[in-house]
């Protein structure tokens, strides 16, 4: 089990943390005709549409209420009531993403209570979904969390569907550390069985390709329907992929009856084959032929490259979920995780297979790194600086990732996932231009009928 330190340093020195504004928007770019409005100032909403433009590389709708000086001063109510009426009537979307900000919540905004006055007298067809989510505490991860909360407490009916009436479907909760190609790629897994996904966020077509007939719109592209999330009453299993979406899924299941198994991951392979076991049990069909060569696959490439990846010391930065994830991963292979930084704390860090886990940031993994003689790094595009300080290869994982291109597309979930990342590792390490030099014959001669001179000369 391993033990979390927290650091008492009086400052962050390039950050890990990314604010629970951003988590929290994340996960409404999940679902269908949908708007995030952050509730706070201008800068705070370009902030985040930065990042998310550059680690999606697709357009990002997001608003905001943009409080000026004497809003946030004298009250930010008049401005909330403002922006969600100019979204509502000029965007005409089905959700509305209600989000506050660090300024909103030090003002002790109430924005419950100002959404009570805005529908007070008019008859709203979007779902206005308000989620308080302070930058002052948790961070991504988080965020997503409460706002998938606040999304099944909203629109998912309290009620109870008999067993027997239940249709040939799967919820999937999706965790913030899923990629738009690991949302897809999950989705062609569960219909692989026969079983329709109802899956929440559901960022396969909303953040991942948008060149559609109609043009650039205001609102999301693809993403969960209301109809869908409203359905999910009906469906014979939830699946979970995070333990940070816990208290979300408590939620559903109590308002649903629907049972649920709760995964850490999906590319280790022990929580891959409770995934497919889960999907055969619910669907009584066998485990599809293509899957079970995935399987073989990916057992193969374990047997292949253990010789470069085997035993190599690795350290991650990144949310809870990714960590653990990984960390898991690595356990399969044979790789040793020997320095781990996660930016909040939670409990599942415990279950790592490393001596402590840090709570920090990319100072703190590198400091960590170089103690341990780590030989690559993973992180955002942020530890960038800290794997050329160190001297060694950095992969990319987590969010933001802003200095190259197919993180959306990035596949790291499923057996194809697993050895395509096993395949990434082994490249990493393997020797370059190292090995037993080639042996030459002094007996061989040139083509002038000169004796060729020896290996030990050739070699020198």
């Amino acid at each position: 089990m391993a033990r979390i330190v927290q650091t008492n340093k009086p400052l962050s020195v390039n950050p890990l943390r990314v604010s629970q504004p951003m988590g929290a928007a994340l996960a409404f770019l999940g679902l269908s005709r949908s708007l995030p409005l952050e509730h706070g100032a201008q800068g705070c909403t370009a902030f985040s549409k930065v990042f998310f433009t550059r680690h999606f590389r697709e357009p990002i709708p997001l608003q905001t209420t943009a409080l000026d000086m004497a809003s946030t001063i004298l009250g930010s109510d008049e401005r909330l009531q403002e922006g969600l009426a100019t979204v509502i009537d000029g965007h005409h979307p089905e959700v509305v993403g209600l989000i506050t900000t660090g300024l909103v919540e030090m003002q002790g905004a109430d924005i419950r209570r100002g959404l009570r006055s805005f529908h007070a007298g008019r008859c709203e067809s979007a779902s206005v979904v308000a989620v308080n989510t302070p930058d002052t505490l948790g961070g991504l991860e988080s965020g997503y969390a409460l706002a998938l909360e606040a999304i099944i407490e909203a629109l998912v009916p309290d009620s109870v569907v008999p067993a027997a009436q239940r249709a040939c479907q799967v919820n999937l909760l999706a965790g913030s550390m899923l990629t738009p190609a690991d949302v897809e790629a999950i989705g062609e897994w569960i219909e692989g069985f026969g079983l329709q996904a109802v899956i929440l966020p559901d960022l396969a077509d909303s953040l991942d390709g948008h060149l559609t007939p109609q043009g650039y719109t205001t609102l999301t592209t693809g993403g969960t329907t209301r109809q869908e999330i409203a359905a999910m009453g009906r469906s014979a299993l939830t699946l979970v992929i995070g333990d940070s979406l816990g208290r979300a899924a408590n939620l559903l299941q109590a308002r649903t009856g629907v049972p649920d198994l709760r995964l850490p991951g999906l590319t280790a392979l022990a929580d891959c084959d409770a995934f497919v076991q889960a999907l055969a049990d619910v669907s009584s069909r066998p485990v599809p032929a293509r899957i079970l060569r995935q399987r073989e696959q990916l057992l193969d490439a374990m047997v292949d490259s253990y010789v470069p990846v085997g035993g190599t010391r690795i350290a991650i930065g990144a949310d809870a979920d990714q960590l653990v994830a990984l960390g898991r991963f690595l356990d399969d292979i044979g790789a040793r995780l020997v320095a781990a930084v996660s930016p909040c704390r939670s409990a599942v860090l415990e279950t790592l297979n490393v001596e402590e886990v840090i709570i920090g940031d990319f100072e703190d993994l590198e400091e960590r790194a170089r103690e341990t003689s780590a030989q690559l790094l993973i992180g955002n595009s942020h530890a960038l600086q800290s794997a050329e300080r160190l001297g060694i290869p950095l992969l990319r994982a987590g969010f933001p990732q802003y200095d190259h291109y197919g993180a959306a597309a990035r596949l790291w979930v499923g057996y194809r996932g697993a050895r395509q990342l096993l395949f990434e590792l082994a490249n990493l390490f393997a020797p370059r231009g190292a090995g037993i030099a080639p042996y030459h014959s002094p007996l061989r001669q040139d083509f002038d009928g000169v004796a060729a001179p020896s290996a030990r000369s050739i070699t020198a």
